[in-house]
């Protein structure tokens, strides 16, 4: 899960969002350093992804991916299940996503002083250049998915991704409306749990 998703399944517990954030920044074991919530917001992080990764669904998704992309899978699949739950946002939360992410934003913003250098720098970008609410237009997907391969040494994987993908977005976007419901479940017995 990317972002949005992370977000919405950590919904409405400050601290548990802003783990979502952090979740992809903090690294090792959690010895209590951190505020409680905040520390539980990245176990909740770290089951969603272990989860989603070790899913029959995903891992059938995997092999639906053109092979070129299937190393890339776990990337592609959570950006795309951002532009998915965007689109499909009305099935998973009756608060309008416009006012879902500005709620977001301001949580992040109130957090800022807290957050891990990777995070404050990741939850500006995603404030100013309202990511969040730019997951609803696919364009979003190909063109976030280039910039992360920038980071890559050999070459961008992702430069063409669209015309790639073709026929594989059905099954992105059939795997997610299967799939999400069992993750919002399972993040419900989790957070109990945490």
């Amino acid at each position: 899960m990317n972002f949005l998703a992370h977000f919405h399944l950590a919904w409405p517990d400050e601290g548990l969002v802003v783990g979502g954030l952090e979740g992809d920044y903090v690294k090792g074991q959690l010895r209590g350093a951190l505020p409680a919530q905040l520390e539980k917001g990245i176990k909740l992080h770290r089951a969603v992804d272990a989860f989603t990764d070790a899913h029959p669904l995903i891992l059938q998704l995997r092999g639906e991916l053109p092979r070129g992309l299937r190393r890339y899978a776990g990337i592609i699949i959570d950006l795309c299940f951002d532009h998915y739950l965007s689109l499909h946002w009305e099935r998973f939360s009756s608060m309008p996503l416009a006012d879902f992410n500005t709620d977001v934003y301001r949580i992040l913003a109130a957090h800022e002083p807290a957050l891990s250098n990777g995070a404050r720098g990741m939850a500006s970008r995603l404030i100013e250049y309202d990511v969040l609410n730019r997951y609803r237009e696919w364009d979003t997907v190909p063109a976030t998915a280039a910039r992360i391969g920038q980071r890559f040494k050999r070459h961008n994987p992702f430069l063409d991704l669209d015309a790639e993908l073709g026929p594989a977005r059905q099954a992105l976007e059939r795997t997610f409306l299967n799939f999400y419901p069992r993750l919002e479940s399972f993040c419900r017995d989790a957070i109990s749990r945490l």
